[in-house]
């Protein structure tokens, strides 16, 4: 029996080309539309690793092994952005005439496409509050066909009793959704705690150079994976062979930024935790975090994105700070190497359990910068705010 390998060394060794000849270290971007067949038993096969591009290529398959490997899955699916693949997934259980969960904490996009697009299709949607657990339970209904949640939440950082609510899903037969963007496989894995899915927006920390985007949808049961993988043909998910390529150059260096990333990212939030300017600090690592037992629990780590909260929400102080940042970029998403802030609106966002915190909500993101650099970009932007 061969010794298991450690997620870190599976992120450099699995999905490579294994030859006796000499040959390349990365998987190439094989390109293409058309899959040419010598024979008629070959086009004829009822299994075929290859039939057409849409479908993919032995780029896809070889990400789609090193996913596995880091999800320690069965299967995996890939889809042409995290938004793809979390849609694609609730797409595949939310029919006209069921109920679906949705944590309130959700990525915002999500939740215009649960009520732009599935409320209108005749999806009813109920938003749980994200901290309910095994309560969940009370919110299920014979017609709920689904559960999402986002661990930690994209806004506001909650964390979710993943092993509780998992429990409980299984008890229904209800598939239960993880969005597992933060955690990217290696810090957090829903599938050993009892998720039927977990999604990462690759887009982000596997990805990691802000050059690309891609989803990952990830399950052990062929049922359910089956059900997704028809719901993505049927609409014609294609994913770009340049884009795996990406995803999967950036998926072997994974752990190594991680480290950083975690490390700047505590870094920046206690320092943030002394500053006057910031009544709160969101992350999930700190003893001060609601949820932080939860994350103790369930994750073997942190990633550099968290939140704060900013004693004001005066406009032109806000406007000063961000306009005198040098090293944070102010852009959506997150998990490159370029450090980012952006000031967010979680009451825009929430209905279950309304945000009712005063001040200006903002999100940050470590990047690999030198920590200090970053604190000093922050001091100086603190003080802009101060003069303001």
């Amino acid at each position: 029996m061969s010794k298991k390998n450690s997620p870190r060394t599976d992120l450099v060794a699995t999905g490579r080309m294994k030859s006796d000849q000499p040959h390349v270290v990365p998987v190439p971007p094989e390109r293409a539309s058309t899959v040419l067949f010598p024979t008629y038993d070959q086009f004829t096969a009822k299994t075929r690793p290859f039939f057409y591009g849409r479908f993919g290529t032995s780029t896809h398959r070889a990400f789609e092994q090193a996913v596995m490997a880091l999800e320690n899955a069965e299967h995996v699916l890939l889809a042409s952005s995290g938004l793809a693949a979390v849609n694609y997934a609730l797409l595949s259980f939310a029919l006209p005439g069921t109920h679906i969960l949705v944590t309130d904490s959700a990525y915002d996009p999500v939740r215009y496409f649960c009520d732009g697009y599935l409320a209108k299709r005749g999806v009813e949607i109920t938003y749980y509050d994200p901290r309910l657990g095994s309560d969940v339970e009370k919110l299920c209904r014979e017609n709920t066909t689904a559960i999402l949640a986002e661990s930690p939440g994209s806004l506001t950082f909650e964390v979710q009793d993943i092993p509780a609510m998992a429990k409980i899903a299984r008890a229904r037969n209800i598939p239960l959704l993880v969005d597992n963007s933060w955690g990217s496989g290696l810090l957090y894995r829903p599938l050993e705690l009892g998720a039927d899915v977990s999604i990462i927006a690759a887009t982000k920390y596997i990805a990691g150079h802000a050059d690309c985007l891609i989803g990952t949808i990830a399950a052990n049961d062929d049922e359910i994976a089956q059900k997704i993988n028809t719901s993505m043909r049927l609409i014609g998910n294609n994913v770009s062979a340049d884009d795996v390529y990406l995803a999967h150059r950036g998926l072997r260096t994974l752990a190594a930024r991680l480290d950083v990333h975690e490390a700047n990212g505590l870094k920046l939030a206690n320092w943030l935790a002394t500053r006057p300017e910031v009544s709160r600090v969101i992350h999930p690592a700190l003893p001060s975090h609601p949820d932080h037992a939860l994350w103790q629990r369930d994750f073997s780590g942190s990633c550099g994105l968290f939140g704060a909260i900013f004693k004001t929400e005066e406009r032109a102080k806000i406007r000063a700070f961000f306009d005198a940042l040098d090293h944070f970029g102010m852009g959506y998403s997150w998990g490159g190497f370029e450090s980012l802030a952006i000031p967010t609106w979680p009451q825009k966002h929430r209905t279950a359990v309304p945000w009712q915190e005063a001040g200006q909500a903002v999100r940050f993101h470590a990047g690999l910068e030198d920590a200090d650099d970053l604190i000093a970009d922050l001091q100086t932007a603190f003080a802009a705010m101060a003069k303001a």
